[in-house]
């Protein structure tokens, strides 16, 4: 039991450090482009048809979710850090990310 609530709260700690040095990061070099707020804004600028036109209704939609889905992921797999400071890999990796990714796109 007090195993796993150390674990939680490494976990907890790491999470929120990557998230600041991330934040850091992105604003000491500029970069914007998966910073808090712009995620749905980058997505939106990419929201274009194979006409060259603005996709609208339905179609950017379901554009606009799998975009996020998308950058969600590529940010949960950076952070799948287990609580020894290793990478997570196969089974814990994949639930880890499936976690973050539902928790970010809600």
């Amino acid at each position: 039991m007090f195993k796993r609530l150390i674990a939680a709260a490494t976990v907890s700690l790491l999470a929120a450090l990557t998230g600041i040095a991330y934040g850091q990061t992105q604003a000491l070099s500029g970069g914007a482009s998966m910073a808090p707020g712009t995620g749905a804004a980058n997505c939106d600028t990419q929201a274009v048809g194979k006409d060259g036109k603005p996709l609208t209704g339905a179609a950017k939609n379901s554009f606009m979710k799998k975009c996020m889905r998308t950058a969600a992921a590529k940010q949960c797999e950076a952070n799948a850090v287990g609580s020894n400071g290793k990478p997570l890999t196969g089974a814990a990796k994949n639930s880890f990310v499936k976690k973050c990714v539902d928790s970010a796109v809600k």
